[in-house]
């Protein structure tokens, strides 16, 4: 990019009732740079999918992440950093892995877990933010 290309912001929503309300996006993509925002395991309904299973909620999430990253233009392998946040790091951090692990087996992003008190809902277990940067 020189010096007189404007670089163009995309918001992308997930249609969720929150992101007006909060004043997000789902996710931004600046150039070849994608971020997405805390994202967890809502179904298209808006219900949690997976209660009480770390495992089905990191699942979720995950796809829930990739369909965001679709609509910028990348994809699960063009993620370089996850943070995820669980609310019982003892119980869960091997479920919450392994599912992490499924998808990003190969890309192998920087990452970081960390325990949080509580989520949105208190069905939620898990959270998940990624980055992503587009090569072409």
């Amino acid at each position: 990019m020189d010096g007189d290309e404007i670089m163009t912001r995309q918001n992308i929503s997930s249609g969720t009732k929150w992101e007006p309300i909060v004043g997000y996006s789902r996710a931004v993509r600046m150039g070849n740079i994608v971020h997405v925002a805390g994202t967890t395991a809502t179904g298209s309904d808006g219900n949690v999918v997976g209660a009480g299973d770390a495992y089905a909620q990191t699942v979720q999430t995950i796809r829930n992440i990739e369909a965001a990253l679709k609509k910028a233009g990348a994809a699960l392998k063009d993620v370089v950093r996850t943070r995820m946040y669980v609310t019982d790091i003892a119980a869960d951090w091997e479920k919450v892995g392994r599912a992490h692990g499924e998808f990003f087996r190969d890309t192998r992003p920087v990452t970081s877990m960390v325990e949080v008190s509580k989520l949105i809902d208190p069905k939620m277990l898990v959270e998940i933010e990624a980055e992503a940067i587009i090569v072409d």
